[in-house]
């Protein structure tokens, strides 16, 4: 139990959609008293950062209502319920790229926004990708456009404000560090 702790008093589910679920819990706070929390529930995601033989990245150009833009990011989708994380990335590999992978190695796992969130993304770099002749296909509301890009033209696009995501920067400085280490080797 960490000093810091909030214990739940009661929690009230306010929304439950296709993807999300809100809830307000209160709760009691460390020196005694109450407040409320804004909770988003999610089933977890997954990222990938594929790499093509000729080591370009694999990314995706997506219109996202949130930010009401498009925005370039790496492909990724959400848990299906029971689905590990790996059989995810697998499958959102092929729909959105039309890729599969000989070898999928798990980078890290993070959560996006825990002050009101609790979704956790499992990132993963695949690597021997090979073009599918018949590749699933994506979900019927999913509209992208891929691209294949060096790092530097990510990086570029960082700069221009294209790639604008937590995953898709997370997976680009990792890509960074990787070439800044092998250089100091």
């Amino acid at each position: 139990m960490h000093k810091f702790e909030e214990k739940t008093i009661k929690s009230e589910k306010i929304f439950e959609g296709k993807v999300v679920r809100l809830q307000i819990d209160e709760v009691e706070l460390p020196n005694g008293k109450s407040a409320k929390r804004e909770i988003i529930k999610h089933p977890g995601a997954v990222a990938i950062l594929a790499i093509t033989p000729d080591n370009k990245i694999i990314l995706v150009d997506q219109f996202r209502k949130p930010m009401d833009r498009a925005l370039v990011e790496i492909p990724a989708g959400k848990l299906e319920p029971g689905e590990k994380p790996e059989i995810t990335a697998i499958r959102e590999l092929e729909e959105e790229t039309g890729y599969a992978c000989e070898e999928l190695e798990l980078i890290n796992s993070f959560y996006t926004s825990p002050g009101f969130a609790d979704e956790l993304i499992h990132l993963y770099l695949a690597k021997g990708l090979k073009k599918l002749d018949h590749p699933k296909s994506a979900d019927e509301d999913e509209f992208v456009e891929l691209l294949e890009v060096t790092l530097d033209e990510a990086i570029q696009l960082i700069q221009e404000k294209k790639i604008y995501d937590a995953k898709t920067l997370y997976a680009i400085q990792y890509l960074q560090l990787k070439e800044a280490l092998k250089t100091h080797e």
